[in-house]
């Protein structure tokens, strides 16, 4: 029997079940701007991402990481904006070989690190935005099954991160090696893209994306939407993010 990938979409982290993951290849995507962010810095040289899900735990992980000459980068948001206390906040922008080149980074988010959180039983995780989406759906091609998770906004669909998984399916789809089988929610990211032009007026009509409007931050819409920016594709391996491997 000739192999085949299986392709599913969670639009938010709390329809994942970890028996979903057993196997598969896990995409993790949250435009506004999590993994936007993370590609970015692995891309201009951040040596590592370490997701926290919370404050506390992001300044733990900090403690255990520092060593003499070398002092993680707490980096995130609350509420759109950056934590007191912390380095950098959630902008990409923010995330320049200056700022972060061989550095480590550890990340707490609203949403985006919690996706990670949940992405973690899959055999692989890898971390997808606008800025990286064709250079995912090659490195997926020829996967077995291909989990890709949504951030969401709080709990709830994001059309951003939907849209997003919606063009990783569609690239997916026109570059398999093996014939593609695509669950519902798959089927639903895909139409959604075929409707909605990567662009920062569509991010800027997301719920998201108002809510970075709202907090002053609405030039990030621009960066974030500036499709395949990127050819890397940063890679989750024992909770920790790097460039790839090998």
């Amino acid at each position: 029997m000739r192999r085949r990938t299986r392709v599913e979409v969670y639009f938010t982290p709390e329809e994942v079940r970890a028996v979903d993951l057993a196997g598969a290849t896990a995409v993790v995507i949250d435009v506004l701007r999590a993994t936007s962010c993370i590609v970015e810095a692995i891309a201009t040289g951040a040596r590592a991402v370490h997701p926290a899900v919370s404050v506390e735990e992001a300044a733990s992980v900090q403690v255990t990481l520092n060593g003499p000459g070398d002092r993680a980068l707490l980096c995130g948001e609350r509420g759109g904006l950056r934590i007191d206390g912390f380095d950098l906040g959630n902008s990409p922008a923010e995330f320049t070989a200056a700022a972060v080149g061989g550095r480590r980074l550890v990340m707490t988010t609203t949403n985006g690190t919690r996706a990670f959180a949940a992405a973690r039983p899959a055999e692989r995780v890898l971390a997808a935005s606008f800025f990286n989406q064709t250079a995912v759906a090659e490195a997926v091609r020829e996967d077995a099954a291909v989990a890709i998770v949504c951030a969401g906004k709080e709990g709830r669909f994001s059309l951003d991160d939907a849209v997003c998984a919606g063009h990783i399916v569609r690239a997916v789809l026109e570059r398999a090696a093996t014939p593609v089988t695509l669950a519902d929610g798959a089927v639903a990211a895909r139409d959604l893209a075929a409707v909605h032009e990567v662009s920062a007026d569509m991010l800027a009509g997301t719920a998201a994306g108002q809510a970075l409007i709202e907090v002053g931050l609405g030039s990030d819409l621009a960066l974030c939407a500036r499709a395949d920016r990127h050819q890397i594709i940063p890679m989750m391996y024992d909770r920790v993010i790097t460039a790839p491997r090998g």
